[in-house]
């Protein structure tokens, strides 16, 4: 009998201490800690259900978060930016939403911690700090509504990151100025990806990019999209001049 008043008040415990932290997190009082506990299960852990049968991971609750986050972002711009037209406000809103910032996002929330997985977290891949993140926000909406995900989107995203004017001028994507750039002056590049794992545990794929039939950079990472980005960066620092002028 005590052990099981034991298990109780440590699960009540450790509801006490959730609550706590996902509260100071949102800056408002959560009403469901349900919704919050399923943005952090991984699907790794195959938790099902048991009224409705369907898997229960935050794989919904991210795409969720997705919609509310980009009709936010597209508000605050429309509202922001009068003279914006359609192209440049969808450039912006990809800008402040790009996976490499809610990515970021996730890790200054160092939202990780609360994670439930049968993976090691040392094996995840750098968007599930985005990607959990995003099932934060689909987590606000159903327990909360619209204009509560408007206040955390506000104090978390808006407020301390959004700068209009220094997003202009932000690259979010080195890969596709390199082949924009390539196609408006006709030459030919090409990448070429292959398996690298080398001495690390974790596998890893090198990129060499051609330009022209040359060689001018080269990426690793532990994808090969994150590759390539890696050597189109490059390849972009060595251009430049020709690019900018463009």
């Amino acid at each position: 009998m005590g052990f099981i008043r034991k298990i109780i008040k440590t699960r009540s415990i450790r509801d006490e201490y959730f609550f706590i932290e996902i509260k100071r997190i949102i800056g408002f009082t959560p009403k469901d800690l349900h919704f919050y506990k399923t943005a952090f299960i991984h699907r790794s852990i195959k938790k099902i259900d048991k009224e409705s049968g369907l898997p229960q991971n935050y794989e919904r609750l991210e795409f969720l978060g997705d919609a509310m986050l980009s009709s936010i972002i597209a508000a605050y711009l429309f509202e922001e930016v009068p003279s914006g037209d359609e192209g440049y406000l969808t450039q912006m809103r990809s800008k402040i939403v790009s996976r490499e910032h809610l990515n970021e996002l996730g890790r200054d929330l160092d939202l990780l911690k609360f994670v439930k997985s049968t993976v090691a977290k040392s094996k995840f891949g750098e968007n599930i700090h985005g990607n959990v993140f995003e099932a934060l926000i689909g987590a606000i909406y159903l327990d909360r509504g619209y204009k509560y995900c408007e206040k955390f989107v506000q104090k978390r995203v808006i407020i301390p990151y959004v700068d209009v004017p220094k997003l202009e001028g932000k690259i979010t994507s080195y890969k596709s100025l390199f082949i924009e750039w390539c196609q408006k002056q006709k030459k030919d590049f090409k990448y070429q990806v292959y398996e690298d794992t080398g001495k690390n545990t974790i596998k890893h794929f090198s990129v060499k990019l051609f330009l022209d039939g040359k060689i001018i950079a080269k990426g690793r990472a532990t994808s090969k999209k994150k590759a390539e980005e890696t050597a189109s960066k490059r390849a972009y620092y060595a251009f430049q001049q020709e690019i900018s002028n463009t």
